[in-house]
């Protein structure tokens, strides 16, 4: 039986000591996964999804972005709190997250090969992140501000969930993205905002949010998992 994930630290290139969610995989693993936090950040969401994707046999690490600024790695999910998790990462750097994603990287290598994940603005890093670092798929939930990025050509096989009814991604922008980037898999969900896989959230549908997993399992089926 696996674990519930637990709190670790890393330490980046910069000599950056963070915290991050890791979940380990019991048995044989089939490979790691980066899960990126949203602005309300290192969130006990982040926790049940490490657990949840070391349940199924993969190495997961949620890496706290927000231990670089002054601020706390948790906001609430309310208004105050979306606010102040914007302005911690406006205070990041690309730099900054790299490096910690990097390390990230490092500790999953031994587990096989590694995805990166993330979701609402932490999708948007992992996107950014996929077409700068050598990373074998790319999961992503509801990516945020992907249409700012969207000439960033992606190094891996990757897989979009949107909700057709985003408040933050309408659905001509998640529709551009298809249309100029024909080779990423992009799923719609009628009938769904965003955050709908977290079931903290207002948003949350768990129909859709069962159906992404399961199209995500399968995905890191094919790209992650050993043959």
């Amino acid at each position: 039986m696996t674990s519930a994930a637990s709190k670790i630290w890393l330490t980046s290139r910069d000599g950056h000591r963070y915290a991050a969610w890791f979940g380990a995989p019991s048995g044989t693993p089939k490979g790691g996964i980066i899960i990126l936090h949203s602005i309300f950040g290192m969130t006990s969401h982040l926790a049940d999804v490490c657990t949840r994707w070391a349940a199924e046999g993969y190495a997961a690490i949620a890496p706290a972005l927000f231990d670089r600024t002054e601020r706390p790695n948790v906001f609430a999910y309310d208004r105050p709190g979306a606010d102040a998790g914007v302005a911690a990462y406006d205070a990041l750097t690309q730099d900054q997250v790299f490096a910690d994603i990097q390390s990230a990287q490092d500790h999953l290598r031994p587990f096989g090969r590694v995805a990166i994940s993330g979701f609402c603005t932490g999708g948007s890093w992992a996107w950014r992140a996929a077409a700068a670092m050598p990373f074998d798929a790319q999961v992503n939930f509801y990516g945020s501000h992907i249409s700012q990025f969207m000439g960033l050509q992606q190094r891996c096989p990757t897989l979009l969930h949107y909700g057709d009814h985003d408040h933050i991604m309408p659905l001509d922008a998640v529709e551009e993205i298809q249309r100029q980037h024909p080779d990423v898999d992009v799923r719609i969900y009628r009938d769904v905002g965003h955050a709908f896989f977290n079931p903290d959230q207002a948003t949350y549908h768990a129909d859709a949010a069962a159906t992404a997993w399961t199209s995500s399992l399968e995905f890191m089926q094919r790209h992650i998992a050993p043959a």
